[in-house]
């Protein structure tokens, strides 16, 4: 049997290359052993939430495992056929359930009937997609592509209690358009909103005052929800840009010891970087992007310069798929990524 040999302290050296791993390991049906997991981490090899995607991938494709511990820095895998179906997925801790999802979505998406997750774990974590930006940003894209990917938040989990939960329905394509996204078009809505769990609710005004402020933002742009069905405290902003063809998603994370203000100027960065280009997908968007494309219609779209969770996953592509991903810049600012399936 074949086997794919990858380097996890590769580029950005995280988590991010196992996942991809595992999800095109599942695709294609091809072995794989990954060797220093999370070399680029202060605590390296398999946290709770690593492990989590791994076990999931070996359920769904009655895979054979080696290495599926916490702390382990070497998994073998070995999958067999995917079978869709009901499952539920614990990370037990604050880890993000939006990476467990990105494991094993894009076999998912290619299998031969529905499937019904079932998540707990983390929904809002500063070191992960949050469930807003899988909703708003990139399960809209899928659909473009000839699947279908539902999303419901039954209850937030922030940082560090977790103890949220989420389901998500997916309904594989049966035939597969390409993505074509090199401009973003005109800008349709502008939202910012600033969410407390089980906090006083003048930290969210503050950071909607910065984005006001620095944005010139009018007031009904600018929402506060407080909410206290959460396990623990929690803050998070999001600003939401929706354009004709590609919403935009920019988001800050409330921190002990942290500003509210410092929070709000981060996504006032983040939102002017990406305003300050025609370019149609941002930074995380990118990098989300590429498997999903991958393995269904492939795709063309222009981006911000390549992060290192990009250019990591280009790397983890090719060790499976061969050369299927070409980067060229048009500029210092604009790069023009194309997927060939």
């Amino acid at each position: 049997m074949t086997i794919v040999m990858i380097d996890g302290a590769y580029g950005e050296g995280g988590g991010q290359i196992l996942r991809t791993a595992l999800g095109l390991s599942l695709v294609t049906g091809t072995a794989f052993c990954i060797d220093n997991i999370r070399a680029g981490r202060a605590k390296p090899g398999l946290l709770r939430q690593h492990l989590t995607a791994v076990l999931a991938a070996t359920e769904i494709a009655q895979a054979e495992v080696s290495g599926a511990v916490l702390g382990s820095r070497h998994v073998t895998f070995r999958p067999h056929q995917v079978r869709p179906g009901a499952y539920t997925f614990s990370v037990g801790t604050a880890g993000n359930t939006t990476l467990v999802l990105q494991t094993i979505l894009p076999a998912l998406l290619r299998a031969t009937a529905p499937s019904t997750l079932t998540l707990e774990g983390g929904t809002h974590n500063p070191y992960a997609p949050p469930f807003d930006f899988l909703v708003q940003a990139f399960l809209p894209l899928l659909q473009r592509l000839g699947a279908k990917v539902e999303a419901t938040l039954e209850r937030p989990g922030f940082y560090p209690a977790g103890g949220g939960k989420c389901q998500v329905q997916i309904t594989p394509g049966t035939t597969w358009s390409p993505l074509e996204l090199r401009m973003r078009g005109a800008i349709q809505d502008m939202q910012a909103r600033a969410v407390v769990a089980n906090l006083p609710r003048h930290i969210a005004e503050r950071e909607l005052a910065v984005l006001g402020r620095k944005l010139s933002w009018q007031g009904d742009w600018l929402q506060v929800e407080s909410l206290h069905a959460s396990s623990g405290p929690g803050n998070i902003v999001t600003l939401t840009i929706t354009s004709a063809h590609v919403t935009e998603v920019c988001t800050g994370f409330g921190e002990r010891g942290v500003a509210a203000e410092a929070v709000a100027q981060q996504v006032v960065q983040a939102a002017r970087r990406y305003l300050a280009t025609d370019v149609a997908v941002g930074e995380h968007l990118a990098d989300q992007l590429l498997v999903p494309l991958a393995v269904t219609g492939g795709g063309t779209f222009t981006t911000l310069p390549p992060s290192s969770h990009t250019t990591t996953n280009i790397y983890v592509i090719e060790r499976f798929l061969g050369h299927v991903v070409t980067a060229v810049p048009h500029s210092k600012d604009i790069w023009e990524l194309t997927v060939r399936p």
